[in-house]
């Protein structure tokens, strides 16, 4: 299956990304069906979204995003009024939970006897370390605050009752973890202090003779949600928004949720299956290796263990599962999607991007490349570390920024500014800070380089005295004679 997968994803025919994959028949699994590649295309990430697959554009959510962060405070009672509708619709995007019995995700319930072999968990590189969960929604919540995150973290399988939960430190629910390990090892000490420098970003706290009763963090897992709430789970949002609230303004129509039953959480009522149980504060094991997205395997580091204490599902549940690999694969049109939906939440805090690319084969966080209104000396070195600082986009291992009439998303272009406008002594900056937990070639786990280019124009401003050249284009009353005649001259096909 997964070699098919990855063969679907690389085809460029009839278009990129190949067809979506639904595996009947499954061998030992009598019932059970896999879905593969199902966000694999453009046309099927505008459906996923609820666009027009042959005229509708990303751009749309981008537009509804933008215009929901440009409403400004009324000054007065008719632009309160004004505002009454577009609130009332945005309350009708708050998810909703419904009742047990009319939530297909509780067709079946099995709280015993149950194995998450069950499904076909696939193993889909030759040196996994064995069957690993790719597509899951994993929800927990703050112990603090109380807020619900949804993320997509792999699962390996150790058994039918135990996974591995891969929370990177930079994660949410990393931070949920330590926050409930906060709570149960008292006021800060050395042993939070060591809970903060582990691989996973929490340490084995056995010897702390933590209280059985808050030795755990709830969790649940929802495989085979609908897409746009599977999609919501990726989407870089701050910790204060929910992706359930996400889910329901990308699809334009709320989340159902049901209460879980052995869990105090709530999950997506329409999913094909849901694992509830809990994560242990005092136990990690090996998880991996695995083949990732970056094209390589990811070694073996110790993660937190998940404990499955009940499995609900829809009656003939259809297993929802993605390769990772080298790219392109079906996750490279995920992130073009986030790289288009959310560009406005880039432009709320640097308003002078005009435009952002991150190249498939540089797996996203490995390089952006960023057009800006330069205004002043120094500004795309004040871009660049403001990305820096901003949410996931801290881990953007190098940043290339170019002048506002160079289009990030044709790198022919990209390539003939930067090869042309930068002295490299002079021109590229490095930076150390916290970089992804994938990066092999980090000098340490989790910390590493940056690289900035600043490709756009020189000033005088910035210690540039020589006259900078103009680029090189044909003036537009002979470009629009040669237009009318164009045609005629027989030269293209």
């Amino acid at each position: 299956m997964a070699e098919i997968a990855d063969r679907a994803a690389k085809s460029r025919a009839p278009t990129p990304g190949g067809p979506a994959l639904l595996f009947e028949n499954v061998k030992n699994y009598p019932g059970s069906s896999v879905l593969m590649n199902q966000f694999g295309s453009e046309r099927r990430m505008k459906l996923a979204l609820g666009l027009d697959p042959d005229r509708g554009s990303l751009d749309e959510i981008s537009a509804r995003l933008r215009a929901l962060l440009e409403v400004k405070s009324p000054e007065g009672f008719l632009d309160k009024l004004k505002m009454l509708p577009m609130l009332a619709d945005l309350g009708k995007l708050f998810p909703k939970t419904i009742a047990a019995k009319d939530a297909p995700c509780k067709q079946v319930i099995r709280r015993e006897g149950f194995s998450v072999l069950d499904f076909p968990v696939l193993q889909t590189w030759p040196l996994d370390a064995g069957r690993f969960i790719t597509l899951p929604c994993v929800i927990t919540r703050d112990p603090r605050t109380g807020r619900r995150n949804m993320g997509m973290y792999r699962m390996q399988v150790y058994d039918g009752q135990t996974t591995g939960m891969h929370w990177q430190r930079q994660k949410n629910a990393a931070e949920h973890l330590r926050e409930a390990l906060r709570a149960a090892a008292g006021p800060a000490s050395a042993r939070v202090q060591a809970m903060a420098e582990t691989a996973g970003g929490i340490a084995n706290l056995a010897v702390t003779n933590l209280d059985p009763a808050n030795n755990r963090l709830e969790v649940a897992v929802a495989i085979g949600t609908d897409p746009a709430t599977t999609f919501s789970a990726i989407v870089p949002a701050p910790p204060e928004v929910e992706e359930f609230l996400i889910a329901g303004f990308l699809r334009q129509q709320p989340v159902e949720l049901v209460r879980c039953e052995t869990v105090d959480l709530e999950v997506p009522a329409h999913a094909e299956i849901i694992l509830e149980g809990y994560v242990r504060l005092d136990e990690l094991r090996p998880e991996g290796p695995f083949g990732d997205h970056t094209g390589f395997y990811t070694l073996q580091e110790d993660y937190p263990v998940f404990y499955i204490t009940c499995i609900t599902h829809r009656r003939d549940p259809i297993w929802s599962a993605t390769i990772v690999g080298k790219p392109p694969m079906e996750d490279a049109w995920m992130g073009k999607a986030v790289e288009r939906i959310f560009l406005p939440l880039f432009r709320l805090t640097l308003p002078e991007i005009v435009d952002i690319n991150l190249p498939i084969e540089a797996v996203f966080h490995n390089l952006m490349v960023v057009s800006i209104r330069k205004s002043y000396a120094g500004h795309a070195r004040k871009v660049m570390n403001g990305i820096w600082a901003m949410g996931q986009a801290m881990f953007t291992k190098c940043i290339i920024v170019v002048d506002e009439d160079c289009d990030v998303q044709d790198l022919r272009d990209v390539t003939l500014r930067v090869a042309n406008n930068i002295d490299p002594e002079r021109d590229i900056q490095f930076t150390l800070g916290p970089v992804d937990s994938l990066d092999h070639a980090a000098r340490l786990p989790n910390y590493g380089s940056k690289m900035g280019i600043d490709a756009t124009r020189k000033w005088a401003a910035e210690g540039f005295s020589r006259p900078w050249p103009q680029l090189i284009e044909m003036d537009a009353a002979t470009k629009a004679r040669v237009d009318a005649i164009w045609k005629k001259l027989g030269i293209e096909g």
